[in-house]
């Protein structure tokens, strides 16, 4: 890890995030992705919104953006038009992608960008003050909902599929080689690519649900979570309240960028 830290990061250790915070591994996890692959450091460029997670593009060494929140999809929007042979990782978090920029994320999903968006979930808003999230869960309890979250949650991966991803997969900070593999096959993959990460936030979500240390969440994540190869060996009761992992969805579909030129070469007469 010391070669990669060397090469993949800035200078700007030690990092903000809390003792405890899963976004560490997370963001290692994007980097030895990146490494696995030899993606070129200079043709690979990662955006980020507002929040915790968003702050990880500052430790990266590539070319970055942090911007505006919820805007980190258009953003990388923009980058994957004009820089057509990078590759763009959007570094976002549960809030930052579905609430305030849940319209951007559905409809980067259903024109099948070629873009990967590693979603940092810890449930809540865990920087600006321990909101809850549309990926809160019911009843868990958030500085907003303090007698329990009355809302249903977005089951992320469903929500993705639903609008047209065509990669899907989900990993957790206790399965970190699987969460790295995960990510670099949605490098490698043509077309939106979401990955979800579940991870833990011990201070802001963790204290207010009681879930003890951060070795504590770390093996609720372990207890709760199901390979996707093993779940049809399940009861319906084994999986009451579990969640899948691994590759959920892979599929084929037309990508904007390819299909976006065709329009400017048509438009044009034909001429590049």
């Amino acid at each position: 890890m010391e070669k990669l830290i060397e090469k993949y990061f800035r200078p700007k250790l030690p990092h903000i995030w809390c003792p405890g915070c899963g976004n560490g591994i997370v963001t290692a996890a994007v980097v030895k992705a990146i490494d696995k692959l030899g993606l070129d450091q200079d043709k690979t460029s990662i955006v980020s919104g507002i929040g915790c997670s968003s702050r990880a593009s500052g430790y990266l060494n590539f070319d970055t953006l942090h911007t505006a929140h919820g805007r980190a999809i258009p953003f990388a929007t923009g980058v994957k038009l004009v820089k057509q042979d990078h590759h763009v990782i959007v570094l976002t978090g549960d809030g930052d992608a579905t609430a305030i920029g849940g319209n951007h994320f559905i409809h980067a999903a259903r024109r099948n960008l070629d873009i990967t968006v590693v979603v940092f979930n810890n449930n809540i808003y865990g920087m600006t003050g321990g909101q809850f999230s549309p990926l809160t869960p019911h009843m868990g309890k958030a500085t907003t909902a303090p007698y329990g979250n009355t809302d249903r949650p977005f089951d992320l991966c469903e929500l993705a599929r639903g609008a047209g991803a065509t990669f899907i997969a989900r990993a957790t900070t206790f399965h970190a080689t699987l969460l790295a593999d995960v990510i670099a096959k949605g490098l490698a993959h043509k077309g939106f690519s979401l990955i979800e990460a579940i991870t833990a936030c011990p201070i802001s979500f963790g204290r207010q649900n009681k879930m003890g240390s951060p070795a504590n969440m770390i093996r609720w994540q372990r207890d709760h979570a199901i390979m996707i190869d093993a779940v049809s060996k399940l009861t319906p009761e084994q999986l009451a309240d579990k969640f899948t992992i691994g590759v959920l969805h892979q599929a084929e579909a037309p990508e904007y960028v390819t299909e976006y030129q065709k329009v400017i070469k048509q438009a044009m007469g034909g001429r590049e």
